[in-house]
């Protein structure tokens, strides 16, 4: 399976718009892999950065989504009137409005719903919308709409989705197209040449994304275009659905994304409600915002499906892995999506005798969506217990038995090399950061309380690849800007950009603006997803750059009178490198102040063939359990992260805890609890569903760097951070509570009751 996929939200997977020049590896740099601050920071921190939820236009109407409180069931009426009888109300729409039919949820070459779809296959699903002069117009209108259903039976999770005669979510029944397998070598064979096996079952809970900034959009009309502000990750994908939704071309709309709130996967793609509101919008020939509520956000906007996997491990004596089988069943939600979990233990580990299963069914609940790193941080779960498991069966240290198996080539990929290949590092220099070898054989404590540590590994299948395309500006001042279509998503994306280009220049960073986002003027950008904004932007922003910097050294030449070979730039001058007497600030270039500004266009090359590229991690966690209360407490995390070269440490070391608080959540406290009497979610909001507080995130989190430049992947040798930095946390705090108390809790989250009830069953 190959996870770009995921983060392309229609058609075929993008090709590199033209061959970019190669350009030579970074020897030394002044600014790239420095501690900088964020160039857009004061604005965040200060409030003045507007987001889309801050968009007020003048004569703005708002709207909301009236949706269906079951988990099934068939809209037999809707009527309108009594909300459009209220003060304030402009509009309303209901499954028989005009545009009500527009086909959504396009997979295996069909739409399997509507807009407005009168048959709802899960709480949250849209009913019928409205728009008025204030919110809390709104607000009365969709408690007034009159809406008649038929309820019917539903299927809750992905085990009852699979058993006789279980409610079918759609017509065919419950399974999402054919179970995937795939197999290498003999495993039966491979399995009884194993000196211990192990085989275990585990579970993870459905997680929703949360991000800080609810899912909404700001539409207006302008004749017959459509303006868009869309907290979103990816401008274009953006665009493409809304144009075809409303069956505009895509020059009349412009979608614009300077700033967003998170989104982890959950804004890859268009909602309904940005359509909503434009069909609102051209009813009343007025601008209508349309943000979700927070409930509604968790009901509709995707989720990390839940998994059950099956593993199976055979080893030597030695530790050598002689086998690996691993079955997942995955529920995706009422509407097509993946809910895949098994790549990654194909892959992670050395093994010649292989094989995994996925199913992937349909359940009455919200859709999934991918969510930093699909599937893996599941698999990881299942995997790493398991390599626990199987190393204390074999009496090894649980870091022996994953250094004796570390890959050289991607085995399930033609068993080409990996470009660069940091496990074994990754793995080694966390332990010493860790000091793994002492806290292995520190006593556990007494009485109720007990320590332990874990570890747990990952690779992240996906690193980014063309198209990309970057503008960049000088002028006369010496001043640049930089134009990109790429979003930042909160990961400092535009600081790192900027970084490369001011590295390319020989320019502060300060004194280069950065444009992004925006349809109508930056160019074509794939999502921010997937790892892969800056390994696949940041070489085309260094080839812009790059542009300017060949037409910079051309005119100093002519001005100079020497060759060009013999000039370059430091410090926003252009220099002779042999006599450093013989210089020229920028704003002194006649060629420059005559043309008022040198454009650069650079491209992302093509990825290499022949070889694979893949970012690893370790992480290794120690934690605290109370047996008596079941409580588990993380006291300290290191995370050894191989992602390529480091552009920005503060913002490479950010992303990494990040990545492991969001660790931290699935481990011990996220899940969607759905109630089995009414089918309904009763942790939709920010009080019930626990994301993790300052008061769960250990006080010692340390990052370590594998800053290793990728040169032969692309040209500023830079793989992926965003997922790998979150997969392998879970499994290292399992593997730790495991350590500390003896009890192997096989469910995720790792609540107080499902540690006591390990722990009982394990007494019993």
């Amino acid at each position: 399976m190959d996870n770009s996929g995921a983060y392309f939200v229609a058609g075929a997977l993008p090709e590199a718009a033209s061959p970019a020049e190669p350009l030579p590896p970074w020897t030394s740099t002044q600014v790239v892999g420095a501690r900088l601050p964020r160039v857009d920071a004061y604005e965040r921190v200060s409030g003045t950065a507007v987001y889309p939820i801050d968009v007020v236009l003048p004569d703005m109407l708002y709207a909301g989504i009236l949706r269906c409180p079951h988990p099934h069931a068939r809209v037999k009426s809707v009527d309108l009137a009594p909300a459009l009888a209220l003060p304030g109300v402009r509009a309303a729409l209901g499954p028989a409005s005009p545009g009500a039919d527009i086909p959504w949820y396009r997979a295996q070459g069909r739409a399997w719903s509507r807009l407005l779809d009168p048959h709802c296959r899960h709480q949250g699903d849209e009913v019928a919308a409205v728009a008025a002069e204030t919110p809390y117009q709104v607000a009365d209108a969709l408690k007034a709409i009159a809406v008649e259903y038929e309820v019917l039976p539903f299927v809750l999770d992905e085990e009852q989705a699979t058993a006789p005669g279980a409610p079918p979510v759609h017509e065919g029944g419950n399974r999402v197209g054919e179970p995937a397998v795939y197999e290498r070598g003999d495993v039966a064979a491979g399995l009884a040449a194993a000196a211990a096996v192990v085989e275990r079952t585990f579970r993870t809970a459905c997680e929703l994304h949360a991000p800080m900034e609810v899912h909404g959009s700001v539409v207006r009309w302008d004749g017959n275009r459509l303006t868009v502000w869309d907290t979103t990750q990816g401008v274009f994908a953006v665009q493409a659905e809304v144009a075809r939704a409303l069956g505009l071309p895509l020059a009349h709309v412009r979608v614009i994304g300077s700033y967003m709130g998170g989104g982890f996967g959950a804004k890859l793609e268009a909602g309904k409600y940005t359509v909503l509101a434009a069909l609102l919008a051209r009813a009343t020939g007025r601008p209508v915002k349309l943000f979700l509520p927070r409930e509604d956000t968790f009901l509709a906007t995707g989720n990390r499906p839940a998994n059950r996997l099956t593993v199976k491990l055979g080893a030597a004596r030695d530790g050598t892995l002689t086998a690996i089988e691993i079955t997942s069943l995955g529920a995706a939600g009422a509407y097509p999506a993946s809910a895949a979990a098994t790549f990654m233990a194909t892959e992670l580990y050395a093994c010649p005798n292989v094989r995994a299963r996925d199913e992937t069914v349909f359940i009455h609940a919200g859709r999934a969506r991918p969510m930093r790193a699909p599937g893996y941080p599941q698999c990881a779960w299942a995997l790493e217990q398991a390599m626990d498991e199987l190393a204390g069966k074999l009496g090894m240290d649980p870091l022996a038995l994953r250094l004796k198996n570390v890959p050289r080539t991607a085995q399930r990929r033609g068993n080409l090399p990996y470009s660069t290949a940091g496990l074994e590092e990754c793995l080694r220099r966390g332990a010493e950061a860790f000091g793994w070898e002492r806290a292995r054989r520190a006593r556990p404590g007494q009485g109720t309380t007990r320590r332990g540590v874990g570890v747990a590994a990952c690779f992240w299948g996906f690193s980014g690849g063309p198209p990309s395309t970057a503008i960049v500006k000088l002028f006369p001042d010496g001043s640049a800007t930089l134009t990109m279509g790429a979003s930042d998503i909160g990961t400092g994306t535009k600081t790192v950009m900027a970084m490369v280009a001011a590295e390319e220049l020989a320019i502060p960073v300060e004194r280069i603006a950065v444009e992004h986002a925006d349809t109508g003027t930056t160019p074509y950008a794939t999502p921010s997803g997937g790892s892969k904004t800056v390994p696949t932007d940041s070489p085309a922003v260094r080839a812009a750059a790059a542009a300017v910097r060949r037409q910079v050294l051309e005119l100093a030449a002519a001005q100079l009178k020497r060759p060009v070979e013999e000039l370059t730039l430091r410090e926003g001058r252009v220099v002779a490198a042999a006599d450093p007497s013989v210089s020229l600030p920028l704003s002194a270039l006649e060629g420059l102040q005559r043309q008022g500004v040198l454009v650069g266009v650079g491209t992302r090359a093509p990825n290499p063939e022949g070889t694979v590229t893949v970012p690893f991690a370790a992480h290794f966690a120690e934690v605290e359990v109370n047996t008596a209360t079941g409580e588990v407490r993380v006291l300290r995390v290191v995370a050894a992260q191989d992602s390529g070269r480091v552009l920005n440490r503060l913002t490479f070391d950010n992303q990494t805890l990040g990545g492991v608080v969001m660790g931290l959540g699935f481990a011990l406290t996220e899940e969607r609890i759905l109630d089995p009497a009414t089918g309904r979610m009763v942790n939709a909001n920010l009080h019930d569903y626990k994301i993790p507080t300052m008061l769960d995130v250990p006080v010692e989190m340390a990052c370590v760097a594998i800053d290793r430049p990728d040169e032969g992947f692309n040209s500023t040798g830079t793989k992926g951070l965003g997922e790998p930095a979150t997969i392998p946390t879970a499994a290292a705090v399992a593997n730790a509570v495991f350590h500390a108390t003896g009890v192997r809790v096989t469910d995720a989250p790792i609540t107080p009751a499902r540690f006591l009830a390990a722990a009982g069953g394990k007494r019993g």
